[in-house]
């Protein structure tokens, strides 16, 4: 069609290769909490001067000078520390890299719609696809001044980025910039202090495959013994042999037991992390490991027993079940959620969401659920929607990256798979092929309920229309078949009847099923007539 883009291929999302379980660490004593808060600022500074002298290597780091910073680093901790450490800065400057590639893709964004904009005429209205002008003189002024001043943003960026030069924060800018909005945050000094100083600290460990327990610097045995490897500056607060201390607390994963114990039992690489919650007082540990790389299965394996499409709104789930020729089954569904508030609240809403979601897709018995590849990147510019304030919020409090990553993982444990399509012209198309012919007195159908016919549809590899285009000769099917997604081979297909041919009235036809006789008319005008018509000859007049 003539103004639209060309649509991506759906495919399989392939499974979670990683697994992450956590427990609390419970009645520690004082001199417990000591020694992991020693532990964790001895680290965390040495963390933090490894990652000041990765920056300033930029893109002329290498293998040997990683070499060199382990070497120092080891001599004031131990080699696996030391090994931690770096790989941890080498993750952080390359995800600094990434967000500073996405900065650069933001204000290019911004300066083609602010050019755009400016080179129109006053007042010259827009369109679907694109802005007008602006509306005064006076605000043209104002983003032409913008417009400056993102395009030195955007060459101070790319000649950073040119130069392998990056920002990092130790703990997070958002919690550095809290440090000014005290009142808003409602927070202390001394308590916003305590944040600060708990964000830095590196209280982590890798695991080692063949090692006691799969991991020496943080061990945890089957009965749920914690105990530390100390770097050799405190290694005089040890409480056991080897330099080695052992906490009073006892830890039993609740979730994913078996498996942690299968994993350490065979000495297979675990790794831990030691984090402390400042706002509730409360130690916890957390095991990861990672999952050999599972295959995901064909796209036609998980079309064969139809398709939940699903349709992702600012509060709400649409789901509906489709079959496997794309036929809306049942009723919609829709899984509300509330995304205000804190960043745990807004994460427990979407899990009970997508719990909901995954259960009655187990109890329909589909394979597969159908969502959109959402990406806002491009979206989320200040100069496209500059007025629709309340608009950019909405796109831009929605985690449509973090959402897809937990329904791929909770999928997966219950032998889902997910599959991923366009998110092009779904709500338009299932508005306008769906949303009324489904709708009933007693069923109201939402546009966001269509989009979730035509996100499944698009999975299923159907497209989204109902029909195709009527035979052109006429309402007779000599042009084919009109139905897009039944086959001629589908039982109960709309087409033609078998012919009704040396068959007795009433008999059964040539397929074998009986055939209901033509009704009675019940009007006068419609009855067949079994008299003939006579002219009367005394009524002609001469």
């Amino acid at each position: 069609m003539d103004g639209l883009r060309k649509l991506t291929a759906s495919f399989v999302v392939p499974g979670p290769c990683g697994v992450a379980v956590r427990d609390r660490l419970k009645h520690l004593t004082a001199q417990d909490e000591r020694v992991l808060r020693a532990v964790g600022a001895h680290q965390g500074a040495l963390a933090s001067g490894d990652l000041k002298v990765r920056c300033a290597d930029g893109l002329e780091h290498g293998a040997q000078t990683w070499a060199v910073r382990k070497r120092e680093l080891t001599g004031v901790s131990s080699s696996r520390i030391a090994g931690a450490i770096t790989k941890a800065t080498h993750d952080q400057w390359a995800l600094a890299r990434r967000c500073q590639a996405a900065h650069i893709q933001n204000l290019e964004a911004g300066i083609r719609t602010l050019r755009h904009r400016l080179s129109l005429p006053l007042g010259e209205k827009g369109t679907k696809r694109a802005a007008g002008g602006y509306r005064s003189k006076s605000e043209w002024f104002r983003k032409s001044r913008r417009l400056a001043m993102l395009e030195a943003r955007h060459t101070a960026a790319v000649t950073d980025r040119q130069a392998g030069r990056v920002r990092v924060v130790r703990g997070g800018k958002r919690l550095l910039t809290t440090r000014h909005h005290l009142t808003e945050a409602r927070l202390t000094e001394d308590q916003w202090r305590q944040r600060w100083v708990a964000e830095r600290w590196f209280l982590a460990a890798d695991g080692e495959s063949g090692k006691r327990f799969g991991n020496e610097t943080i061990r945890v045995t089957p009965d749920g013994e914690v105990s530390i490897r100390l770097p050799a500056p405190l290694a005089h607060l040890a409480n056991t042999r080897h330099g080695r201390y052992i906490l009073t607390a006892r830890i039993a994963f609740a979730h994913r037991g078996a498996e942690w114990a299968d994993r350490i039992e065979a000495n297979r690489a675990v790794a831990y992390r030691i984090h402390l919650d400042v706002e509730g007082g409360r130690w916890y540990l957390t095991a990861s490991w990672q999952r050999p790389a599972v295959r995901t299965i064909p796209l036609e394996t998980a079309r064969a027993r139809g398709m939940i499409g699903v349709d992702t709104n600012a509060d709400h789930f649409a789901a509906y079940r489709l079959d496997g020729h794309g036929n809306p089954v049942g009723e919609p569904h829709r899984f509300p959620y509330d995304l205000s508030g804190t960043a745990g609240h807004r994460d427990a809403q979407i899990r009970h969401a997508l719990t909901r979601l995954i259960n009655w897709a187990v109890r329909v018995g589909v394979a597969a659920i159908g969502i959109e590849d959402l990406d806002f990147t491009p979206e989320k510019t200040r100069e496209k929607h500059g007025r629709h304030k309340r608009f950019r919020q909405l796109i831009s409090g929605m985690p449509t990256a973090k959402l897809k990553a937990r329904l791929v993982s909770m999928a997966a444990e219950h032998g889902l798979s997910v599959v991923a399509v366009d998110p092009a012209y779904t709500s338009l198309w299932g508005a306008q092929h769906w949303q009324k012919p489904l709708a009933t007195p007693r069923r109201k159908m939402s546009r966001h309920d269509a989009a979730g016919i035509a996100i499944g549809r698009r999975a299923l590899g159907h497209p989204v229309r109902r029909r195709t285009t009527p035979p052109p000769h006429d309402r007779s099917d000599r042009a084919g078949h009109r139905t897009a997604q039944a086959g001629p081979g589908t039982r109960g297909r709309e087409g033609t009847r078998p012919p009704t041919t040396d068959r007795p009235p009433g008999g059964p036809s040539p397929s074998g099923k009986r055939k209901r006789e033509p009704s009675a008319s019940k009007t006068v005008r419609d009855a067949p007539s079994t008299q003939q018509w006579v002219q009367d000859s005394l009524t002609r007049t001469g």
